[in-house]
């Protein structure tokens, strides 16, 4: 009877994937009315010293181990980045310019306006256990946004690929972004 009663306890709990440096990721997310899966996650370390800057999880309706596939993809997906440490907006702004410019090049232009828009948007700063979502919908573009925060939608799924392309290009822009593409596309 204690074990019936133990698992209907555990049964009610909310599930949890797994726990990523003390941030718990949930296994399941909602967007564009569909429930995506846990494609995987991992955390962003800040050069050599392995400073813990935020835990990245992606979200995708089908999980893949394709980098390419998952951006190309017109399908929900979401990204979300679990601060492990305040960081200033300028950071993040730079951080986003030039996860673009190294991954997206060619588009750089092309996509400037809409990138301003999203970096005018941010907080001062972002602060330690704060959420930042990226959302991709189909038809209706790509949410970005501090959870519980007032956020901004940009159209156009060129930018969502190139905003994906950040954790998922060809060239991360350092390591720590090397290991988190990695747990990103763990496919589980």
């Amino acid at each position: 009877m204690r074990s019936l009663v133990a698992a209907l306890l555990l049964a009610a709990l909310p599930a949890s994937a797994l726990e990523v440096s003390g941030v718990q990721v949930s296994d399941t997310v909602q967007a564009g009315g569909q429930t995506l899966l846990l494609n995987g996650a991992g955390i962003r370390k800040k050069s050599f010293l392995g400073i813990k800057v935020y835990v990245g999880a992606l979200y995708v309706a089908q999980r893949s181990t394709d980098a390419a596939a998952v951006v190309a993809a017109d399908a929900p997906k979401v990204l979300r980045i679990t601060m492990m440490r305040d960081v200033d907006k300028e950071s993040m702004q730079k951080a986003f310019r030039e996860g673009i410019e190294a991954n997206s090049p060619g588009q750089t232009a092309a996509l400037a306006a809409r990138l301003k828009q999203v970096e005018d948007s941010f907080p001062p700063e972002f602060k330690d256990k704060q959420v930042l979502a990226v959302t991709y919908v189909p038809g209706q573009g790509t949410t970005v946004g501090v959870e519980g925060t007032k956020s901004i939608t940009i159209a156009g799924k060129d930018f969502a690929d190139a905003l994906l392309r950040i954790w998922l290009g060809p060239s991360p822009t350092d390591g720590g972004l090397e290991d988190l593409k990695a747990a990103l596309l763990s496919g589980k």
